[in-house]
């Protein structure tokens, strides 16, 4: 993903122009972004269930939030606190029904650190976007960062024994083009866009795209609290958004 959005980058005409500063921040998201948040989840989910980890993943808006006004100054008011703890209470609508209470304090604390790693990576993400508009050649460069780091350690607990099929290759293609480079391109603008309380309340929308994609094509039912659980994250994350109108307005 990185490589390939390097080379898009360099075909659209950006420019790896970077300060030192900028090449800091640059490292740190690669850092938090992949090797922290990515990896950790990876592993952590030998541990307990994807549910449990797509939960502690969608606290994420809820940490921006507090981060934001306790160390930045940036206040988020009433509308935009009851937006955040209803789209995490729609996640727990949906998910909470899917656990089997099984749980493992390593994994759960990987997924703590993850989550740490996630929103710091969000708030530099946040801070790299206001000043450098190259955003594809930051996204690769980051994801370059990410695999510098977690390489050394593949080679030391990981194998090359792959079993190659159809499905391997389709699904690394996939999660190299979509989530890899597509989704975090995506991120990167709506967090430059709108800044990263309101992007981070997307993240809530997670739970259910998942739950979504397995009854797609792992023909697994979808259930009326999946409903009525996606519906209560839509009015957080609009909750979320006027808020932040409301304070931009003031201002």
């Amino acid at each position: 993903s990185g490589l390939l959005g390097i080379a898009l980058a360099y075909m659209l005409g950006q420019k790896i122009q970077l300060n030192r500063g900028e090449w800091s921040v640059v490292v740190i998201i690669g850092i938090c972004q992949n090797a922290l948040y990515l990896a950790f989840n990876f592993i952590a989910m030998q541990w307990i269930e994807a549910g449990l980890a797509a939960i502690i993943a969608s606290l994420l808006p809820l940490v921006v939030a507090v981060v934001c006004w306790f160390f930045l100054g940036e206040k988020t008011g009433f509308t935009g606190i009851l937006g955040l703890v209803a789209g995490f209470g729609g996640v727990l609508v949906i998910m909470l029904d899917k656990l089997s209470g099984s749980s493992a304090s390593l994994g759960m604390t990987l997924c703590l650190i993850g989550l740490a790693g996630l929103a710091a990576a969000t708030l530099y993400v946040g801070r790299m976007m206001s000043r450098n508009k190259n955003v594809l050649m930051i996204v690769g460069l980051q994801m370059i960062v990410g695999c510098i780091i977690l390489f050394p350690f593949s080679l030391i607990f990981e194998n090359w024994n792959i079993e190659w099929s159809t499905s391997f290759i389709l699904a690394f293609l996939y999660t190299t083009l979509v989530p890899g480079l597509l989704g975090t391109l995506i991120w990167f603008y709506l967090v430059r866009r709108v800044g990263p309380v309101r992007a981070a309340t997307f993240h809530f929308l997670n739970p259910f795209f998942g739950v979504l994609v397995a009854a797609l094509i792992l023909s697994e039912p979808l259930s009326v609290m999946d409903g009525i659980g996606v519906t209560i994250i839509m009015a957080g994350i609009l909750l979320v958004q006027m808020s932040r109108r409301q304070i931009a307005n003031s201002d």
